[in-house]
């Protein structure tokens, strides 16, 4: 596992909802995925990468009212040093979940 999912597992237990990277396949009925959907160069100096930034999708699924859940993901990160970029409010037919998905930036520095 690498440091950054580590990182995010450590960060998100405490709240005392099921946390899965990638996919959970636990019979919880609210739980919180995550995963990186991009990871890029942002700054560079003297021919080598100085900070990767971490794109990542934090996701809440729940049948119940997540309010509490988002708002706990949000600051637990914000204190580890990730930003929020945005947010999405949905519903997911097939399985009767509400789904919020989060997306946060995290920049790494790099060793040049």
């Amino acid at each position: 596992m690498n440091l950054l999912n580590k990182l995010i597992l450590e960060t998100l237990s405490p709240l005392g909802v099921p946390v899965g990277f990638q996919k959970y396949s636990g019979q919880a009925l609210t739980y919180i995925t995550f995963h990186e959907y991009l990871q890029t160069g942002e700054e560079f100096e003297d021919d080598g990468e100085a900070f990767t930034g971490h794109y990542i999708q934090v996701d809440v699924w729940s049948k119940s009212d997540y309010t509490a859940i988002v708002a706990g993901i949000k600051q637990a990160l914000k204190n580890v040093g990730f930003n929020r970029l945005d947010e999405a409010d949905l519903y997911e037919p097939d399985t009767g979940l509400y789904h919020k998905g989060i997306k946060f930036y995290y920049l790494e520095p790099k060793e040049v």
